[in-house]
């Protein structure tokens, strides 16, 4: 896990989004986390594969997961967590 993983999880927990790669990236920004495209990209790949993050459809929209909130939560310990790859 890396700070701009617990950011892209709060970020979609404290909103209630369900967002692409792009528009998560510049509403991240627009809040003021400087944060790259590219990173959001990669980092939305590895939640993804950890189970903290759910793409919700074919077009390419992700949500938090339940283990995503639990892990905000402090419920849960992400080196339980195996990557689904």
């Amino acid at each position: 896990m890396s700070l701009k993983d617990g950011l892209i999880l709060e970020f979609l927990a404290e909103h209630d989004l369900e967002l692409p790669a792009k528009p998560l990236y510049r509403n991240l920004n627009r809040h003021g986390h400087e944060i790259g495209y590219s990173t959001v990209r990669q980092r939305l790949g590895v939640l993804e594969d950890y189970g903290l993050i759910e793409k919700v459809d074919e077009a390419g929209y992700y949500a938090i997961s339940s283990n995503g909130e639990a892990y905000l939560a402090g419920n849960l310990d992400v080196s339980e967590l195996e990557s689904e790859d």
